[in-house]
């Protein structure tokens, strides 16, 4: 029994070692990030390349009209803006051409049309963007990324001599009720934490959210045909890059997603649909993912307690504090949504993640804006 219990403390010890460096990791890149671009001093504004921004979209979400104006809004000098949709009836439709009009010194174009080269809607909305796009950098960035002014900037200043690829994580920022709460509890201190942490090992790997292409470097794999391989496109874009011998990399201040109000539903629809994605599409780093929340180190640390005859609550519940602690330190640090639910959101994630983890190996399909979407047949497909 000594041994099970010395073996469990050590896992504690270890999993909370590890939570504080990567938290540690993390918080340096965002605080590193928020200085400007050494280029963006250096340069005149008007001679940094020019940028094509791919934006597909479908549907209306609460807070459209702000992430979609903020590309309207950048201080760039030479960019387009090319907004993606299925459909010449969607919702979305006459929010862009308001917008369009509205700033008409800004290159921007709204392009309707259906491709089906792929298993993925997604990816098959941005492709007529890809082949319209006007410049040698382009950016595909979803309808609710939120840009900030210096968006372009920040990214282009990312970029480094062995990158086949740039990305940002979801930041989840503007929750409304405890619901969001929680989904920034994902995305913020578990999710974009574990990105930044593997970024700096040389272990990144894309995020749909944001990508920054050099448009040869994809070409060369293939050209936008070649994200299709996958369901997922960013899982297709790791793999891409990986074969082409280089690195994706993450950009050090990532860019807010704002959420409003979320249901339980919601929450735990969407987090199953990215499980399944990844058990899917990177088996061997998914297996780990069970023991990636506080759940087991809180357990073990408990049993531990337990045999070694020391107060489980004590041991427990110092190791808590400790563990969510350093999530606190991580958000005031990077700037990232923090509230006094925030506690709370996280523990109800940690008690999720297990959940999550078997619920991936238990199905194969999932729905996304009302496509049904099956992975095996995805995956057969290509």
């Amino acid at each position: 029994m000594d041994h099970i219990a010395l073996g469990c403390l050590l896992f504690a010890g270890l999993a909370t070692l590890l939570h504080f460096a990567s938290a540690a990791i993390a918080a340096f890149r965002a605080r590193r990030g928020a200085a400007p671009p050494a280029f963006a001093t250096d340069i005149p504004v008007d001679a940094l390349p020019p940028v094509t921004i791919l934006r597909p979209v479908c549907g209306r979400d609460p807070y459209d009209e702000l992430t979609l104006r903020s590309g309207f809004t950048l201080s760039y000098a030479n960019y387009e803006l090319i907004f993606c949709c299925d459909d010449a009836n969607d919702p979305i439709v006459p929010l862009i051409r308001r917008l369009m009009d509205e700033h008409s010194h800004v290159n921007a174009k709204l392009l309707i049309g259906r491709d089906t080269l792929t298993s993925n809607p997604k990816l098959n909305n941005l492709i007529k963007g890809w082949r319209a796009a006007g410049h040698d950098w382009v950016v595909m960035a979803d309808s609710n990324v939120l840009m900030p002014a210096d968006y372009l900037q920040r990214l282009l200043g990312g970029w480094r001599a062995d990158a086949g690829l740039l990305c940002a994580p979801p930041i989840g920022c503007m929750p409304t009720g405890f619901w969001a709460e929680v989904e920034c509890a994902f995305l913020n201190t578990y999710q974009a934490r574990w990105q930044y942490a593997a970024d700096t090992l040389g272990l990144g790997f894309a995020q749909g959210k944001t990508m920054l292409w050099r448009r040869a470097d994809l070409e060369r794999a293939g050209g936008i045909r070649a994200l299709g391989l996958e369901i997922a496109e960013d899982a297709a874009a790791t793999k891409v890059v990986r074969s082409a011998g280089k690195r994706v990399r993450l950009v050090d201040r990532a860019f807010g997603q704002p959420l409003g109000l979320r249901s339980a539903a919601q929450i735990w629809s969407r987090q199953v649909r990215w499980a399944r994605l990844r058990r899917a599409t990177f088996p061997v780093f998914f297996l780990p993912e069970v023991l990636s929340g506080s759940a087991a180190p809180l357990a073990a640390a408990g049993f531990a307690a337990f045999a070694l005859d020391v107060p489980v609550i004590a041991a427990v519940g110092g190791l808590a504090v400790a563990w969510y602690g350093a999530e606190a330190l991580l958000a005031r640090a990077a700037g990232w949504h923090l509230s006094a639910l925030s506690p709370l959101a996280w523990m109800a994630r940690d008690v999720m993640l297990p959940v999550l983890w078997v619920q991936a190996w238990l199905g194969n399909s999932f729905s996304w804006r009302g496509n049904d979407m099956h992975l095996a047949d995805a995956v057969a497909g290509n």
